[in-house]
């Protein structure tokens, strides 16, 4: 049997690699690079850490085989970020010759600030880290998702969905990218482009911090996932990444997944 995404080159922004302190992978970019680069595609891998990116790519062309193209890149306040963008498409384009899927995963955010806290500088990282990269990676990315007749997939959060405590910048910025989403589903549909929304709930490096700064509504928070568990980067959230992204799921459009062991339900 064939791999899924053979011959596939995907970009995904926020992928390189990180570790939480029990030695786990913590990171979901990673987790979605890894089951990608399982089936079989090429990968262009983004991100502010350089490193991060070089030892993504050293693992996984050595486990399975595939091309990874590492390039830095920071959308941010201060930086020219139309030319970061396209500067990563350019690079993709005279790499592999073209675009199959975009991951958005890219997001930077201080949390556990409230609303009336909260700095403007605070609230530029999480919107430019997010909802501008979105936007500017799907501008620059549509002209080769259109020859190719490609998927985006955009990430999302239970922090907009729900309004959780100490993230109006996280959550402003997702519920945005959900936005962008849907207007994208619907202009680019004629171009046989789908255009989804992951809201994922795993364990990761950032996740870790969390539970060591605020234990208490760590706790709280797992006892509310009916499944006992945060989702596996790879397993639970890179697996259905790449579904997203073959024909069985082309006719799927503008919607939002919850990947979050059942806590995520909603009307």
């Amino acid at each position: 049997m064939g791999k899924l995404l053979e011959g596939k080159t995907a970009i995904i922004t926020g992928g390189g690699k990180a570790m939480t302190k029990a030695g786990e992978i913590g990171a979901i970019g990673y987790g979605i690079a890894t089951a990608y680069a399982k089936e079989g595609a090429d990968l262009v891998l983004t991100g502010r850490n350089l490193k991060k990116l070089t030892d993504a790519k050293e693992e996984l062309e050595r486990l399975y085989g595939v091309k990874v193209l590492p390039v830095q890149a920071d959308i941010s306040a201060a930086g020219d970020n139309e030319a970061a963008a396209k500067h990563v498409v350019d690079e993709t384009v005279k790499t592999f010759g073209k675009i199959d899927i975009l991951v958005n995963n890219a997001q930077a955010s201080a949390s556990g600030i409230s609303l009336a806290e909260h700095t403007l500088e605070q609230f530029n990282l999480a919107i430019y880290s997010g909802l501008y990269s979105a936007f500017l990676y799907m501008r620059e990315c549509y002209p080769y998702l259109k020859e190719t007749q490609g998927s985006v997939i955009n990430f999302a959060s239970g922090a907009g969905l729900f309004g959780n405590f100490g993230q109006c910048s996280y959550a402003a910025s997702k519920e945005g990218i959900r936005g962008l989403t849907r207007v994208a589903a619907t202009e680019w549909g004629k171009d046989n482009i789908n255009v989804n929304i992951v809201c994922p709930l795993a364990y990761t490096a950032q996740l870790e911090a969390w539970k060591e700064y605020q234990p208490e509504a760590y706790e709280k928070n797992i006892h509310g996932i009916p499944m006992g568990r945060f989702g596996d980067p790879e397993k639970d959230i890179g697996r259905v990444c790449v579904q997203l992204a073959t024909p069985d799921f082309k006719y799927m459009s503008g919607e939002t997944l919850t990947l979050q062991g059942a806590s995520g339900q909603r009307p």
